[in-house]
C-alpha cells in the first residue's frame, strides 16, 4: 500500500543514498555506510519509500527477526496468548524520513508497509516491534496505536491483529 506517487522497493545497489538526511546523524551514517553489510550477513533487510517519478528516495526502514518475551505483553493481552517464552515478531530496526519529505505521511506508508510484509511472510509473526530513539519518535509510533513494553516505554509493539482490523477488509 503506499501514497500516490510513493514505491516501497528493496535496496538496491545502485540507490543513490549519498544526498540522504534525515537530520539524525547517526540514521543517516547508518543508511550510507552500514545497511548494506546489514543485508550481505542476513540481518536485516532495508526498504525505501521513493519518489516513482524523480526515484528520490524519501525514507527507509529496516526489517529484521525478533521475538517478544511473554511478560513485556501487558496482563490483559498476556492472558489470552499461548505462555511460550517469545513471542514471533518482525523488528522495525530502523525508520527515517529524509528531512527534505518530513510531514508528508512517508513514514506511516512504510509502516504500513512493514505491517503488509509481516503479514504476508511465511513464517508466523504475531508482532512488528520498534525501538522509539526519542519522544518525538515515541509519539509517531504511539499515534499508530503501538503499545510500549512493560519495563521498556521506548520499545513498542503493535499486534498484526490489530493492524488487520484497521487496515483489512
Amino acid at each position: 500500500m503506499s501514497e500516490p506517487g510513493v514505491r516501497i522497493e528493496r535496496l538496491r545497489p545502485d540507490h543513490e543514498r549519498a544526498e540522504f538526511s534525515c537530520g539524525d546523524p547517526s540514521l543517516d551514517r547508518y543508511f550510507r555506510e552500514q545497511v548494506g553489510q546489514d543485508i550481505r550477513r542476513g540481518v536485516a533487510n532495508c526498504f525505501l519509500a521513493v519518489d516513482g517519478a524523480a526515484a528520490t528516495i524519501l525514507g527507509f526502514y529496516t526489517l529484521a527477526a525478533t521475538g517478544i518475551p511473554l511478560g513485556a505483553v501487558p496482563d490483559a493481552m498476556r492472558r489470552k496468548l499461548p505462555s511460550y517464552p517469545l513471542l514471533p515478531a518482525a523488528l522495525i530496526g530502523r525508520l527515517a524520513v529524509d528531512s527534505r519529505h518530513q510531514r508528508r505521511r512517508v513514514g506511516s506508508v512504510m509502516l504500513i508497509d512493514a505491517g503488509m510484509r509481516a503479514i504476508k511472510s511465511d513464517p508466523a509473526v504475531y508482532a512488528l516491534v520498534v525501538d522509539a530513539k526519542n519522544e518525538s519518535a515515541a509519539e509517531f509510533y504511539r499515534r499508530s496505536d503501538f503499545i510500549p513494553f512493560a519495563n521498556e516505554p521506548r520499545r513498542m509493539f503493535l499486534p498484526l491483529a490489530t493492524f488487520r482490523k484497521a487496515l483489512l477488509p
